[in-house]
């Protein structure tokens, strides 16, 4: 027998019981379904054995590491569902691209069209898988034997990725008879997946799941089609190139074609913000360049460059890093943990901004703030602006969307 604590509740189960049993004695306790578990503070799946004295801490749907769990086995089900339907024969290649909306855009090359007819047979296809509730299995083969049977499979891009990886093992899934590999934990069966939407969008589909909060709904198709075109772009260089895939990168590093590839990416970003920047200046009345991201996203240097760029079009651009614009230390709001939040809206002066902005847009000189983060304090030190004709402001931050919402309010 062994000890198991579960949410400071200790009681005694038989050797070799699965996570999976014990979770099924505390799922009343929780609002959403038990997909993963933590083992002494370590993420495991639910078909592990308990062998010995431990603390298990549950992980739902509603979990970040439980939500991934969900869309990776949603995505094998879909895999799945295509060759059944399709027939082996008849696919060339399935890629799961990139995010899109609340789900992945994939595309599909094949002997068959990718069409409505296709989508919804699919569809109706995984739905009957998850009603037969199919157990996902896992083994760990040796990486050279999981590369000769992708080859088998005719999954080259695989094969090409396990010709670089320095593990001597690699993780495989399977839904009965069909296998792929898949970096991260699955949930215990195909019963589990019980919400998703395909739909077809631009040259292919995207397969939509719900998010954590939610994961009993699908959301709605929200297509986002500026953020679509910008990875499409991408992908599209990417495949020009021949590096659609990261085995693909791995070994045009290893041939030694790196630098190359970094100097084509660095001119083709260059040429987009030059023309941003001409786009800019041909419209006088344009006196904000608002800039924003998440933390290291690049806003900083974008923003630098791109004031190289307003330069060389005739126009004085002055950079405005809203971090300047942090409240004092002591009013900075705090995250569940205590430690002080820089990323919400709260920790910055928004009247301030506004006033000062309002201010120089009507041409007053205005006294700039630079914040210490040493003190936590704002200061001023007799910097000054004021807006002439050919002045541009370039405003970074992660809360400029929160200030442009708080000013449409």
């Amino acid at each position: 027998m062994c000890r198991v604590k579960v949410d400071g509740e200790e009681r005694e189960y038989p050797d070799g019981i699965s996570i999976l049993e014990i979770a099924k004695d505390y799922q009343k306790d929780y609002d959403s379904e038990i997909v993963l578990a933590k083992r002494n503070g370590k993420l495991t799946e639910l078909f592990k054995e308990i062998n010995s004295d431990c603390e298990i801490e549950l992980l739902t749907l509603k979990s970040a590491p439980g939500n991934e769990a969900y869309k990776r086995s949603a995505t094998l089900i879909m895999l799945k569902a295509f060759y059944e339907v399709c027939g082996r024969k008849n696919i060339g290649k399935i890629c799961v691209e990139f995010s899109l909306s609340k789900g992945y855009y994939c595309t599909f090359k094949g002997k068959k069209e990718l069409n409505q007819q296709l989508i919804d047979e699919v569809s109706a296809r995984m739905y009957t898988i998850v009603q037969e509730n199919i157990p996902i299995n896992k083994r760990t083969i040796g990486t050279c034997n999981a590369a000769e049977m992708f080859k088998r499979h005719g999954m080259y891009d695989k094969e090409k990725l396990f010709k670089f990886r320095r593990a001597s093992k690699v993780n495989i899934y399977s839904i009965k008879d069909f296998e792929d590999y898949f970096y991260g934990y699955m949930v215990p069966s195909t019963g589990y997946v019980k919400y998703f939407a395909l739909y077809l969008y631009d040259e292919g589909f995207v397969l939509q799941l719900p998010v954590k909060e939610l994961p009993d709904i699908v959301p709605k198709f929200e297509p986002q089609n500026k953020l679509f075109s910008v990875l499409k772009e991408s992908e599209k260089w990417g495949n020009m190139y021949h590096i659609d895939t990261v085995g693909a990168l791995n070994e045009e590093i290893s041939n030694g074609n790196i630098r190359d590839i970094m100097l084509v990416a660095e001119a083709l970003q260059e040429k987009k913000i030059a023309e941003i920047a001409t786009q800019i200046s041909n419209d006088s009345g344009k006196k904000f360049i608002m800039i924003a991201g998440p933390s290291s996203s690049g806003k900083t240097s974008f923003s630098h460059r791109l004031s190289i760029q307003l330069k060389v079009n005739g126009k004085k651009p002055h950079p405005i890093a809203i971090d300047n614009y942090f409240v004092d230390r002591e009013f900075t709001p705090r995250d569940a943990d205590g430690n002080f939040n820089f990323e919400v809206l709260d920790a910055i002066d928004v009247k301030q901004f506004n006033e000062d902005m309002t201010n120089l847009l009507a041409g007053k000189e205005v006294m700039m703030p630079t914040y210490n983060f040493i003190s936590g304090k704002r200061e001023y030190k007799g910097n000054t602006l004021k807006l002439e004709k050919d002045d541009i402001l370039v405003i970074e931050g992660m809360s400029i969307t929160g200030f442009l919402q708080q000013t449409e309010d």
